[in-house]
Formats: structure tokens, C-alpha cells, sequence
């Protein structure tokens, strides 16, 4: 589809992709769509970030591309790397040919054998892709310095085939789970939307959107058991991917109840640290009251 013209619009689109998203949050997409600036989104993890980009691709009809940061990532496994397991069949071909003229040479560093990453596969879709730049504080400074350039231009420059340019940017959705601090300069580059976890009204639809079938009580009593969770003293709080899992794995189970065995039996699904394992099975009661 073409662009939404208005947030409201935006909203109800999102919604039929099963992405529940508040009024904020549409907002800043919107923006980011209508000036070609990319987005920034933090908050903790299992909010929707990265599921919001997915969606958008789906529901606009547009190639999603994704690059996972990770620590010690660097520009060619970003932009793009030559092949060069077939440039050395192609030197073997020429050999027993006979060429060795330069026309030949240079033919070995065509686009036919250029390797695409996701930044420069993003550049060359432009505005028919949503590029997903995943979890960009745990890249180092270094990457992040290089891809404000990037996102100041949309052109790259291969240097034995020339620069390569976007006619229109795609939109880029980055993510952060807070890790470490991003620059202000790259900031200053985006939109900023900060995603934190939902009411427990809008997280009860959201689960009841994302698990069609599941029994609405079932999935009121888990929604107040998660937002007790995240009120312990706990490394690693549960996200709403959590919710959604461990209502999952309760139907799975056929678990109607949301009793202490049954929290026993599948907490795994919700908590996922050894301490904050043990400190939930010290205090069981505080998890299922009321339910």
C-alpha cells in the first residue's frame, strides 16, 4: 500500500498486521515515513521493536532487510564483501584461455561478483524496503560513527565500481535495548520513541491479538501475574513476548488455571535467569494471587 495519510490510519493498518501500537508510537512512524528520517526505538527487551519493523514491511508491501549488530561487527559484513572463492575460478578460467589483459582483471571486480550485506542491499531498494538496523548498542563506536555517515547520505561508494546512491531512503527502524549509550550524534540523526511496556488493558489485547483462541480469563490472570513479575527485584524482567509465550505454553498444556503448579511447571517460559528463577519459586503465592 502507499503510505498511510494520517497516524489514525497508520494505527488501524498496524493493527490488521496484529501489531497493537499507541497513539505515540504511530505518531513517530508517521513522522519517520513522511520526512525519510529513520527512527530510533529503545526500551526493554520484548516490547515490540523489532516486531514493529516486520509488520511494516508487511503491511506496506515493502522488502524487509535486517542487520543484527553484535560486538565486533565491522563495515564489510554490513556493506559488502567480493566473492572470493568465484573470483578464483574465474583467474583459473582466464589462465587456461590466456587472458591476462586488464579488461579481464577488471572484470573481476564486477557486480556479478559482489557479495550484497544489508546496508548496501538497502541502499539499492530505497524506498521499496524497510531497513531494520537490530540491537545497534551492542555494535562498537567505530560501527556507529560509520553508520551515521550512511544514514546522512544513502550512498555508498564501491570504489572499483563507483557510488551507489538511493533515489529515495528507505525507512530505517534502529533499535536499543540500552546497553550501552548511544552517541548524541546519532540521535540527533533520528526520530527518537521511547517503547516502554503497555498498560495491563493494552497488553491483555495485544495477547489476545498475537494468540488468537486463547481463553480471555486465562489471559487476564497471566497479564496480572507478568506485571507482578516485573514489580520483583528481577535481573532480566519479562517482556511482552513473554506473556505471549507463556500463555502459549499453558494452553499448550491445557491449563485453564493459572494455579502454582502450573506457574511452577512453566515459568521457564517467562523467566529466563537462574536467580530470578529461584527468587519466583521463593514466592509463588505473590505471583498467582488472585488468580
Amino acid at each position: 500500500m502507499d503510505r498511510p495519510e494520517t497516524v489514525g490510519e497508520l494505527t488501524e493498518v498496524l493493527r490488521g498486521g496484529g501489531y497493537l501500537s499507541d497513539r505515540g508510537l504511530s505518531t513517530s512512524v508517521f513522522v519517520a515515513l513522511s520526512l525519510d528520517r529513520p527512527l530510533l526505538l529503545e526500551g526493554e527487551v520484548g516490547v515490540g521493536k523489532t516486531e514493529i519493523a516486520k509488520v511494516l514491511a508487511e503491511v506496506l508491501g515493502r522488502r524487509l532487510i535486517r542487520l543484527q549488530c553484535y560486538e565486533g561487527i565491522d563495515t564489510n559484513q554490513a556493506l559488502y564483501e567480493w566473492d572470493y572463492a568465484r573470483q578464483m575460478l574465474q583467474i583459473r578460467a582466464l589462465s587456461e584461455r590466456g587472458l591476462d589483459d586488464d579488461q579481464a582483471v577488471d572484470r573481476l571486480y564486477g557486480p556479478k561478483f559482489l557479495l550484497e550485506r544489508p546496508l548496501l542491499e538497502a541502499v539499492r531498494a530505497g524506498d521499496r524496503a524497510v531497513l531494520l538496523v537490530d540491537e545497534v548498542d551492542r555494535a562498537d563506536d567505530e560501527f556507529e560513527a560509520f553508520l551515521l555517515e550512511l544514514l546522512s547520505d544513502f550512498q555508498i561508494t564501491v570504489p572499483e565500481i563507483g557510488t551507489i546512491a538511493a533515489e529515495r531512503p528507505p525507512l530505517v527502524i534502529l533499535t536499543s535495548n540500552r546497553t550501552r549509550e548511544l552517541h548524541d550524534a546519532l540521535k540527533r540523526r533520528c526520530l527518537y520513541h521511547w517503547v516502554g511496556y503497555p498498560s495491563a488493558e493494552r497488553e491483555l489485547e495485544i495477547v489476545l491479538v498475537r494468540a488468537p483462541g486463547i481463553s480471555a480469563t486465562l489471559a487476564r490472570k497471566v497479564v496480572a501475574a507478568v506485571n507482578r513479575l516485573r514489580g520483583m527485584d528481577l535481573a532480566k524482567p519479562p517482556g511482552v513476548a513473554e506473556t505471549i509465550d507463556w500463555v502459549r505454553t499453558l494452553d499448550v498444556l491445557g491449563e485453564s488455571e493459572l494455579t502454582t503448579g502450573a506457574v511452577e511447571d512453566t515459568i521457564g517460559a517467562v523467566v529466563k535467569e537462574r536467580d530470578d528463577l529461584d527468587a519466583v519459586r521463593d514466592d509463588l503465592e505473590r505471583v498467582t494471587f488472585g488468580a
